[in-house]
């Protein structure tokens, strides 16, 4: 039986997870959660790998809930990919509705395609948008364009999901793996991963922190940072003018600081 999620780990420190029920559009079941919660933990955890792409086996990127599938748990991730420690991407190739949006807004960076259509279209089925969407659509698009989505159930294609703040590009479908290829692997291969990973988790979680305490952590981390095996790999490399070799690692060189937003699983760590 084929997975309902391949895993491509590549030796240029990029993780490829595809989602893989093209006959259903990719849909989400608990199977296909399940496979990629434990992806994501092993991209978390696994410090050859530095960056990671989400995609869909085309022609969608992801239809929302399996319905058929209804007496399943939730599909809920654990962890989701915002608290996982590399950069992930989103590479929203096809549809993405419901869940599939969701997912996507998850993502630290989202490259849509510009004539999919997207969508929270939960309301319209007599529930509502689940996968964090409040919490994720209004800090990304606002809460105009939130209530827009959300209290309507409209579609919308990728130019709007551009305009709005939810896609970094909207491209040609062709080009939406590509071009989130290219992003990850100049992230795998250029910046230090502790200094992203820090950075990754102080942008989520700052959007509940004052400017004080943003502040704080910004220079707590910095002080980290520099005493890491790769602080002084920055300093020799300055010093002897050429291109660093990081060799840090995220797992092992984590802080003990690890806050959690309060309004989201109060204890759940990555």
């Amino acid at each position: 039986m084929s997975s309902e999620l391949l895993v491509d780990v590549s030796g240029n420190g990029v993780a490829v997870l595809t989602l893989n029920r093209p006959a259903k559009q990719n849909a989400v079941t608990a199977t296909m959660a399940a496979e990629l919660s434990a992806a994501l933990r092993r991209c978390d955890i696994e410090d050859a790998i530095r960056a990671v792409v989400i995609t869909g086996t085309p022609p969608a990127f992801c239809a929302g809930a399996d319905l058929a599938a209804r007496g399943e748990p939730t599909a809920t991730l654990d962890p989701p990919p915002w608290q996982v420690r590399k950069p992930v991407i989103a590479a929203v190739n096809g549809h993405a509705v419901g869940i599939g949006l969701a997912l996507a807004l998850q993502c630290d960076l989202r490259y849509f395609a510009s004539d999919a259509v997207y969508g929270m279209s939960q309301v319209r089925r007599g529930v509502l948008a689940d996968g964090y969407a409040h919490w994720t659509l209004p800090r990304l698009a606002g809460l105009a364009n939130a209530a827009d989505i959300m209290l309507t159930g409209r579609t919308f294609d990728g130019s709007e999901a551009k305009a709005m703040g939810l896609a970094n590009a909207a491209l040609p479908a062709g080009e939406v793996l590509p071009t989130a290829l290219a992003v990850a692997n100049d992230i795998a291969n250029g910046p230090a991963p502790l200094p992203v990973a820090l950075s990754k988790r102080l942008m989520w979680e700052g959007l509940g922190m004052t400017p004080a305490m943003v502040g704080q952590l910004e220079s707590e981390l910095n002080a980290h940072v520099a005493k890491s095996v790769d602080g002084g790999e920055a300093m020799a490399a300055f010093n002897q003018r050429r291109q660093p070799n990081w060799s840090g690692s995220v797992s092992e060189e984590w802080p003990a600081w690890n806050p959690q937003p309060a309004s989201l699983n109060e204890g759940e760590g990555a």
